[in-house]
């Protein structure tokens, strides 16, 4: 809810400020007759330096201090429970207002501490692949949710480190060095929310990512897709996992719906700064996506110069039907597309031991 939407006479919940971008606090700055460029002030100690003690903002008027208070709510999401894996990734299930549930994991590297968030409570692709599509669709995350786990999960991490001795810095000091929308949900079918809380993340005045720091994947709806011009410009990732539609019909059912020529025509249409390339993302099952049809498929519908593919090993989870190949065989399919002209990573699995890889999450 927007603080422009909030009515006391009819709603007595408060609209939350993290799901205010820098130009809507403008607005409510100027309708209270302060001057609008407090909003730096604000913003800054809201989001460089993560502080909610309103008494402690000390360039801030105790009477703005006051309205704040009255106007709107400056609770983030709950973590309830932390899970740490053997290699250093650590999952968190975060409760919302409603008791509604999510989780997002951190995964540290040797250069950079990455955020893998959820946009939506359960999803409702239902991806065969995939965990969360077990739960089925319950909500969407608003803005402010989806921000949340970020600020959350940032402020519980600064303390870690500290009391653990991990890695120097104080409070005030941001840790995470990248955000992936990865989680739980497809983030276009929250276009709105999430381009809203992708405003707030690159905010120079606010959290100041980078848009290269910032991925969102999806497994391509289209309608969405269309309007990636009005998104701001971050990396995008194409759920792709099968260049064959019989095939990906079975693993992604949308793909009935927006098939793989349809989704090519539309990739083609999305604007990519100078540089900038799709990465295609692509699970490697035993025996389903990992054959030679599937590598000459993939040369006939990716073009190695504007794009590139991150291979994902298949990770299992209880129930799961499908199988993960050897290592052996995965560095062979990565081998074999780089002979063929492509950029290929493997991405390493991380937190498997404890339910945290791609393709995990449930909640």
């Amino acid at each position: 809810m927007l603080y422009s939407e909030y009515n006391p006479q009819n709603n007595s919940v408060l609209p939350n400020f993290y799901g205010l971008i820098y130009s809507e606090v403008e607005d409510y700055l100027l309708q209270h007759s302060f001057s609008k460029y407090v909003v730096i002030q604000l913003f800054n100690w809201v989001y460089k330096k993560q502080l909610r003690e309103h008494d402690k903002w000390s360039n801030i008027s105790k009477k703005l201090r006051v309205q704040l208070k009255i106007d709107f709510d400056f609770s983030l999401p709950q973590i309830i429970e932390t899970r740490h894996s053997c290699d250093g990734t650590i999952k968190f299930l975060l409760q919302m207002k409603d008791n509604e549930k999510v989780e997002a994991v951190l995964i540290p590297s040797e250069d950079r501490l990455t955020l893998c968030i959820s946009t939506q409570v359960g999803c409702a692709m239902r991806c065969t692949f995939c965990f969360t599509g077990t739960k089925g669709f319950i909500r969407n995350l608003k803005c402010h949710e989806i921000v949340g786990e970020y600020l959350a999960i940032n402020e519980w991490y600064n303390q870690y480190a500290q009391e653990t001795g991990r890695l120097p810095g104080g409070p005030t000091q941001t840790l995470i060095t990248n955000i992936v929308y990865m989680g739980q949900g497809e983030p276009l079918n929250n276009f709105q929310e999430v381009k809203r809380a992708t405003l707030l993340l690159l905010d120079p005045q606010g959290i100041a990512f980078g848009q290269r720091k910032i991925t969102l994947s999806t497994v391509g709806i289209i309608p969405m897709l269309l309007k990636m011009g009005e998104f701001p410009p971050i990396n995008i990732a194409i759920s792709l996992h099968s260049p064959r539609d019989h095939v990906r019909d079975q693993l992604i059912p949308i793909n009935r719906t927006f098939p793989l020529a349809q989704l090519f025509a539309a990739i083609e249409k999305i604007p990519l700064k100078a540089h900038r390339r799709i990465t295609y993302e692509y699970l490697l099952i035993e025996g389903l996506t990992n054959t030679a049809e599937d590598l000459v498929a993939l040369k006939k519908l990716i073009s190695p110069e504007r794009s590139k593919i991150n291979l994902i090993p298949y990770n299992e989870f209880p129930g799961a039907t499908y199988k993960r190949p050897t290592d052996e065989k995965v560095l062979q399919f990565c081998n074999q597309l780089g002979e063929m002209g492509y950029t290929c990573t493997v991405r390493r699995s991380k937190g498997s031991d404890i339910l945290a890889a791609c393709g995990q999450l449930r909640g």
